[in-house]
C-alpha cells in the first residue's frame, strides 16, 4: 500500500490560495453574469419579438443569446470598464472635443504597428477618433478598396495581425482616442469560405446568398432594382458557371450579396461584429446598410426589415458592448436618412454621415451662391438634437452630385446641365476654377458622373503650386481653411481625411498600378507625405500655414462649449448671396460664424445687437455691415 504524502504548511497555504482564487473567479463570473443579465433583461422581449418576426426560429434565437453571453464574458476588463463609463455618460460622443480623422492604414503608416507609432502625430492634430479604412482580409485586385472581405476575423497580412490590432486599440484608448472600422454587412468576397463552398454546390452555403438556376428571377429583380455602377459593373447578378447559377452581386461581380432572410447569416455576422468589438473597436461603420435586405418587386433599398436588423444590432451592442457606437453609411439626403437613427425610445444608429451637405458645400464653392447650402443646413438643424451627423469636406469616396434639384429647377437650373458644370468646374475647365481632379464612373449616355480629388486640390493648392504662383496659393489656402472653419460650425462631429491637415494634393501615381488604374478614386487616396508633414512647424510652408490655422480652429472648438453637438444651430440671412452665417447657441453662450464663399471682398448686411469677440484675432466687433476678405471668415462670440 502506497504511503500517503504528508501535507506541508506550504501546501496548505498553496491550496488555500488556489481555493480563494477560484472563489474570486467564480465571484467575478457571477458579477459579470449579473451585469449581462440585467442588460439582457432590458432588451430581451423586444429582441426576441423582432427576431421571431423576421425569422420565427426559437432555436436560432436561443443560440444567439448563448453567444451574446459568451462574447460578453470574453470581453476584457479594460473594455468592460470603458463600457460602464460610457453607459453612465451616454452623450460622451456628442461633446465639443470630438474630432475625427480617416485614413487607409497602408497609405498612412504602412501597417497597424506603423499607425501605433504615429499616435503622437494624431494627437498633435487634435484628433481623438480615428477611422481605419477597411483592413480585413481581401483578395488582391478584387477588393473594391477593401470592401470585399474574405475573412472577417483576419487582418490583411500586409497590414498586420489581430494581435497588432489589439495593441493599437489599447494604445489608442490610453491616449483617449476612439477607433472606428468598417463592417461590410451587405456582401462577402467570392473568396470567402462561404462563397467557396457555395461555388462547390453546397446547398447550406448557397442559401446564405441569392442563387438562381434560371435567368427569369434575376430578370424580375432587374425590373425594379437600380444599378449602383452601371458603367463599370452593370447589372445586379453574375453567372457562376461552376454551379450553373446566377448569384446576386449588387456592387461588383466579386462581391456576393448576403441573404439576411436566413437566420444563420444574421447570427454569424453578429458574431463577427462582436468579435471585432472585443478587439477594441469603439465605432462600427455599417457599410451600405440600406442594401442589406432584398425582396422581389422592390428596389431592395431601405426596406422595413433593414431597420429591424439595425435595431437588433443596436440592442445586441447595448447588451454585450454598450460602449460601442453604430455609424450608418446611408448615402441620402438628411430628411431621408433620419429613419436610420430610429426613435428616442427605440434607437438604431448612433451617428450618420451628412452626405448631401458635403456635396452642397462644393456646389457652393463652384457657384459662389449659399442659397442651396443655407436651405440644406436649415433642414439638418431642424432635426432632433439626439441625431448626430458626421460632417466632412472629403472622404475616401467620390463626390456624387445628389443635390436638391427641385429648388435649383425653381431657379431655372437644369439637373443635367448643372452636373456637367460642376464636373467641368472641378476639373478646372469652367467658372474661373482653380480646382484639379478627375471624373469617376462617367456615363456618356446619361451625362452623369462623380468627381474625385483631395480638398486641397479642389481648393487650388495643386494648381498654384504647379504654377509657383504665391498669390494664388494664399487664395487657395484661405479657401481651404475657410471651408474647414465652416465645417467645424455645422451641427455634429467634424472628420478630416488624412493629409487634409497639411494640404496634400492629388496623387496621380495610381495610374501606374494595373489594379488601381481603372478606379479614379485612388487619386485622393495617395500615401501620406511624411516629408511634407515635417513642415508643420514651418510657417513659411503651405503645410505649416494650413496646419497652424486648422490647429487654431480645432483648439477653439475644444475650448468653447457652444460647439457641443446638442447646441441650437441655425442660419441667418446676410443679404449677400456669397456669405453664409451660422449661429450656435448653448446655455448662455452665442457664437456666430461668417463665411465668404467668394474670391472677392463681401459684406454681411447684419444688424445684431451687442459686442462680439472674434475668437481668432481677439478683436472686439459689432455685427453691423461686417466686411469679409476674399474667402474670409470670422468666429464671433457674443460678449455677456
Amino acid at each position: 500500500m502506497k504511503k500517503a504524502k504528508k501535507t506541508s504548511v506550504k501546501d496548505v497555504k498553496k491550496n488555500s490560495l488556489k481555493i480563494e482564487n477560484e472563489k474570486m473567479t467564480m465571484a467575478a463570473v457571477s458579477n459579470a453574469d449579473e451585469i449581462f443579465y440585467n442588460r439582457m433583461k432590458r432588451h430581451h422581449d423586444e429582441l426576441r419579438w423582432l427576431y421571431m418576426e423576421l425569422y420565427g426560429n426559437d432555436s436560432m434565437f436561443a443560440e444567439l443569446c448563448d453567444n451574446l453571453r459568451r462574447f460578453y464574458l470574453e470581453r476584457n476588463e479594460e473594455l468592460k470598464d470603458s463600457d460602464q463609463k460610457r453607459e453612465q455618460d451616454p452623450n460622451w460622443y456628442k461633446k465639443n472635443d470630438m474630432l475625427g480623422m480617416m485614413f487607409y492604414i497602408d497609405n498612412f503608416a504602412g501597417n497597424l504597428n506603423g499607425v501605433e507609432s504615429r499616435l503622437d502625430y494624431i494627437e498633435k492634430c487634435n484628433v481623438n477618433y480615428i477611422h481605419l479604412m477597411p483592413f480585413l482580409d481581401t483578395p488582391e485586385g478584387r477588393s473594391d478598396g477593401g470592401y470585399a472581405v474574405s475573412d472577417f476575423r483576419k487582418v490583411q497580412e500586409k497590414l498586420g495581425t489581430m494581435e497588432d490590432l489589439n495593441s493599437l486599440t489599447a494604445a489608442c484608448h490610453k491616449k483617449g482616442i476612439s477607433v472606428c472600422m468598417d463592417f461590410v454587412m451587405n456582401h462577402t468576397s467570392e473568396d470567402h469560405e462561404w462563397a467557396k463552398k457555395a461555388r462547390q454546390g453546397d446547398g447550406e452555403y448557397m442559401s446564405r446568398y441569392f442563387f438562381f438556376n434560371n435567368a427569369h428571377e434575376p430578370a424580375q429583380y432587374e425590373k425594379t432594382v437600380p444599378q449602383v455602377f452601371p458603367t463599370t459593373a452593370p447589372g445586379n447578378f453574375t453567372w457562376i458557371p461552376e454551379v450553373g447559377h446566377y448569384v446576386m452581386t449588387t456592387f461588383y461581380p466579386y462581391q456576393w450579396d448576403l441573404n439576411y432572410r436566413n437566420p444563420r447569416v444574421f447570427n454569424e455576422m453578429m458574431y463577427n461584429f462582436l468579435f471585432l468589438a472585443n478587439h477594441g473597436i469603439d465605432i462600427i461603420r455599417l457599410d451600405a446598410v440600406p442594401y442589406i435586405y432584398k425582396e422581389l418587386n422592390t428596389q431592395c433599398r431601405n426596406l422595413p426589415q433593414v431597420h429591424t436588423i439595425v435595431r437588433m444590432m443596436r440592442m445586441i451592442s447595448e447588451i454585450v458592448c454598450p460602449g460601442v457606437l453604430l455609424l450608418g453609411e446611408v448615402v441620402m439626403e438628411p430628411e431621408k436618412v433620419v429613419p436610420y437613427f430610429g426613435t428616442v425610445e427605440k434607437p438604431e444608429c448612433h451617428m450618420l454621415y451628412n452626405v448631401t451637405t458635403m456635396a452642397t458645400t462644393w456646389h457652393t464653392v463652384a457657384t459662389r451662391d449659399v442659397k442651396l447650402l443655407k436651405r440644406q443646413l436649415d433642414i439638418v438643424n431642424s432635426l432632433p438634437k439626439e441625431y448626430v451627423f458626421l460632417n466632412y469636406l472629403r472622404c475616401h469616396d467620390d463626390i456624387g452630385w445628389g443635390l436638391d434639384y427641385g429648388m435649383l429647377k425653381a431657379e431655372g437650373i437644369g439637373e443635367r446641365a448643372h452636373k456637367q458644370y460642376l464636373n467641368d468646374y472641378f476639373q478646372g475647365y469652367a467658372g474661373s476654377s482653380s480646382s484639379r481632379g478627375v471624373l469617376y464612373n462617367a456615363d456618356p449616355v446619361t451625362g452623369d458622373a462623380r468627381f474625385c480629388g483631395t480638398t486641397a486640390s479642389m481648393c487650388g493648392v495643386e494648381k498654384a503650386g504647379f504654377e509657383q504662383n504665391a498669390e494664388a496659393m494664399e487664395e487657395a489656402i484661405n479657401l481651404d481653411v475657410m471651408l474647414h472653419a465652416y465645417m467645424f460650425m455645422q451641427s455634429g462631429i467634424p472628420v478630416l481625411y488624412s493629409g487634409d491637415e497639411i494640404g496634400q494634393v492629388n496623387d496621380y501615381t495610381y495610374k501606374e498600378y494595373p489594379h488601381k488604374a481603372p478606379d479614379s478614386r485612388y487619386i485622393h487616396r495617395g500615401a501620406m507625405k511624411w516629408d511634407l508633414a515635417d513642415n508643420i512647424s514651418d510657417s513659411d510652408t503651405v503645410e505649416g500655414k494650413i496646419f497652424h490655422r486648422l490647429d487654431q480652429l480645432e483648439k477653439i472648438r475644444k475650448t468653447e462649449k457652444v460647439f457641443v453637438s446638442t447646441a441650437e444651430v441655425h442660419t441667418i440671412e446676410t443679404g449677400d448671396p456669397s456669405v453664409l452665417c451660422i449661429e450656435r447657441h448653448f446655455e448662455e453662450e452665442t457664437l456666430i460664424g461668417l463665411f465668404n464663399f467668394s474670391e472677392h471682398e463681401k459684406t454681411a448686411w447684419l444688424r445684431e445687437d451687442g459686442n462680439y469677440t472674434e475668437l481668432l484675432s481677439g478683436k472686439t466687433m459689432k455685427l453691423i455691415d461686417v466686411k469679409l476678405p476674399p474667402y474670409g471668415f470670422y468666429y464671433l462670440k457674443k460678449n455677456l
